[in-house]
């Protein structure tokens, strides 16, 4: 299976505006925003998707919705909120099978998306 996308950014292939890293997460601005501010936190560690994580993904998946409220406030989004989203599968808008969280912030975000 070819590396996705999101393995070529942890190994430094290919650029990215890096906003957060630590041993087992990176987080990177994303290159089609949908909010003004839009980041990207991924695992190093590959889990194609939440949907296919298993119990001993548990303290990943705690590490990387914490990092992600870090960076939030790291990002000036704490007072104003902010969004969280992770997609699974293809009806869920997921088009990178590579765990990811995002943060959406820096405008009011309207309920349902779309």
């Amino acid at each position: 299976m070819s590396e996705t996308l999101f393995e070529r950014i942890i190994s430094r292939q290919i650029p990215a505006d890096i906003v957060f890293e630590n041993e087992e997460l990176l987080a990177f601005r994303d290159i089609n925003p949908q909010a003004p501010v839009h980041v990207l936190v991924i695992p190093k560690r590959v889990v194609a998707r939440i949907g296919e994580a298993q119990s001993g993904d548990q303290e990943l998946l705690g590490s990387l919705l914490l990092a992600a409220a870090q960076i939030a406030r790291q990002l000036g989004l704490a007072e104003s909120g902010y969004r969280l989203v992770i997609n699974n599968g293809p009806d869920g808008g997921e088009t990178v099978p590579h765990l990811h969280c995002h943060i959406l912030g820096g405008r009011s975000l309207g309920w349902p998306p779309g």
